[in-house]
């Protein structure tokens, strides 16, 4: 049976091996798992009944979940900058896991995002989404950003408009500040101010002044200097600073007064008996 040694050995190979060779490597672990299982088969029905039967396991219960993320973290980095052969090394990775391994994705995408690399973010959630996998407004947000971030704005817009945009009436508001701060930062200044229209289209009120400032400054650049007054007027309570909470007198005080009193009266009690 395959063991952690010999997945120890494929990691440090990666860097020097193409997708072929990650392609047989994942067939020579199965191979071997399938000979394990028809060994297991195989075993006489006295030593299967007296407890001595080799377990059957799938791949993905033979190596830990961290060395399983490990390697695929390495192969995404180390392997050919291409959809084939970035898809295929996913394929192979997820085909040892008996159920589609959300959480340990993320964990790579969370890796990925710390590096900034955002071309292999942005290819490794358009495999999930093939998938019918990942399919949440934090995914989507990622999607975006990474998108933006790799300086294609054009897919990122174009993705808000077909899965995110149709949908206004109930898209959270960090997702729109996230698609505002977009199309400001790219100088998208049409689509930002159409995009907060829609939103007001359904009463949506923004909770952050930043957007009121970016939809602003947009007005202006766009010489509307009317529409600018009118939404500075219309949020100008997100402006008013709020004053420091009130704090209750001799709360604390009276708190560290009680118990800096209840040892003299323990002591007093003693003392009467």
């Amino acid at each position: 049976m395959w063991r952690a040694p010999r997945f120890s050995y494929l990691v440090t190979r990666l860097s020097k091996v193409n997708l072929s060779d990650v392609n047989r490597c994942y067939s020579q672990m199965l191979s071997q798992s399938s000979y394990s299982q028809t060994k297991s088969e195989s075993i006489p029905s006295d030593r299967k009944a007296s407890g001595r039967e080799t377990p059957k396991h799938y791949i993905g219960e033979n190596v830990s979940r961290k060395d399983r993320t490990k390697f695929l973290l390495t192969t995404l980095r180390d392997i050919d900058d291409s959809k084939e052969a970035i898809y295929g090394a996913l394929d192979a990775w997820v085909a040892w896991e008996q159920n589609f391994p959300i959480g340990a994705l993320r964990n790579i995408l969370i890796s990925l995002e710390k590096e900034q690399q955002w071309h292999r973010i942005v290819q490794v959630i358009k495999w999930m989404l093939s998938k019918g996998q990942g399919t949440t407004m934090g995914t989507y947000g990622q999607l975006i950003r990474a998108l933006d971030m790799d300086h294609r704005v054009g897919e990122a817009h174009k993705f808000w408009e077909m899965k995110i945009g149709t949908d206004l009436h109930s898209v959270p508001w960090q997702m729109c500040h996230l698609m505002i701060s977009v199309y400001y930062r790219n100088n998208m200044l049409d689509d930002l101010v159409r995009l907060f229209k829609g939103l007001e289209a359904f009463d949506r009120k923004p909770r952050d002044k930043l957007i009121i400032k970016k939809v602003a400054n947009a007005y202006e650049m766009l010489g509307l200097v009317e529409e600018k007054e009118r939404i500075l007027e219309k949020y100008n309570h997100l402006f008013i600073e709020e004053g420091p909470r009130p704090t209750r007198k001799g709360g604390r005080k009276s708190s560290a007064k009680k118990n800096k009193e209840q040892p003299n009266e323990s002591k007093k009690d003693s003392e009467e008996k």
